[in-house]
């Protein structure tokens, strides 16, 4: 077993002190020389919104959720406590008044989670801008590849706009300033489940001129799965980073979230798709090296059920790369 869990049958689940899915938190297994494949860590800030505030509570309620998810994930066959070392970070440093210095801050933490040629990291937030300090922190400890990172990214909204209201480093950026600073590659970046409406047609335009292949729900429900098998295809061996935006989701699904669209996925289509990045094989087609769920909201999620859907996709994620 690489990551020691507490029983359920032992000790309760809703008890003791929450981690990410129950694991060890990193504090813990710092000093017993075991390699940590995968650091999870909070970055508790919603600076950055533009719409509903209140997803900098989005980390905890994503621990709380992920109490009662087990580690074995039935549609992957992949039991992450046996196969990965993980372990939970705490939450990363923020500014709540500033997403430039928010982002400097998260990288660094980020930066110095685990060995950073073994460890990856899965972030929780959050607004959607942390997934830039993230990402930048992955390119760096991949040995900042030339060309950047492959991309897979879930998400009502492109989050490829330059500014709103002078702010450069918010929710609707992070993938511009990503794709500006060389860490993801646009032309190996797929954005799947836009859809809704826009100020302007312009705010797809640097996308599209860059590269990224745009999947609308429209373009899903027709030729989707074809496009994101050519694109996996395409990609296939390359450094890969997950961002998912829990808007990605119908908010009869994920109500819980700060910018929701009607029209989108069901929870049971969001991860199924997920889990088809797998591929057919036993072992993972995509090499998974860091991953960000945000826009959690809990205090718009009745039930928690945004929440738990986060979680579940935690485990899902972990298991691609088990």
């Amino acid at each position: 077993m690489k990551t020691q869990l507490p029983s359920g049958r032992s000790q309760p689940r809703f008890s003791g002190i929450a981690t990410f899915l129950r694991v060890p938190r990193a504090t813990d297994v710092a000093g017993s020389g075991a390699a940590l494949d995968w650091a999870l860590f909070g970055v508790p800030f919603d600076g950055g919104v533009t719409f509903r505030p209140g997803a900098r509570f989005g980390p905890r309620a994503v621990r709380e959720a992920s109490q009662y998810i087990k580690p074995y994930s039935i549609e992957q066959r992949v039991h992450v406590a046996e196969r990965l070392s993980l372990a939970d970070a705490g939450d990363a440093p923020v500014s709540p008044y500033s997403c430039e210095q928010t982002s400097r801050m998260v990288t660094e933490f980020a930066c110095g989670l685990g060995d950073p040629a073994t460890t990856r990291l899965l972030a929780v937030g959050g607004d959607h801008s942390v997934a830039y300090a993230n990402i930048r922190a992955t390119w760096q400890r991949r040995g900042r590849p030339a060309g950047g990172l492959a991309l897979v990214h879930f998400d009502a909204h492109m989050d490829t706009v330059d500014e709103v209201w002078g702010e450069r480093y918010g929710h609707a950026s992070p993938f511009r300033r990503a794709i500006e600073d060389g860490c993801v590659d646009a032309k190996a970046m797929i954005s799947i489940g836009i859809r809704g409406s826009l100020n302007t047609p312009d705010d797809l335009a640097f996308a599209k001129d860059h590269g990224v292949t745009v999947v609308t729900m429209d373009d899903w429900r027709r030729t989707g799965a074809q496009t994101l098998a050519a694109f996996l295809a395409r990609v296939r061996g390359r450094e890969t980073y997950l961002s998912f935006d829990v808007d990605a989701v119908d908010p009869a699904f994920c109500p819980g979230t700060g910018t929701p669209v009607c029209g989108g996925f069901s929870s049971a289509e969001a991860l199924g798709i997920v889990r088809a990045l797998r591929g057919e094989g036993a072992a993972p087609i995509l090499p998974l090296v860091g991953a960000d769920i945000v826009e959690v909201l809990p205090d718009r999620d009745p039930a928690g059920i945004t929440s738990m859907f986060a979680a579940q996709l935690m485990l899902e994620v972990l298991a691609l790369s088990a």
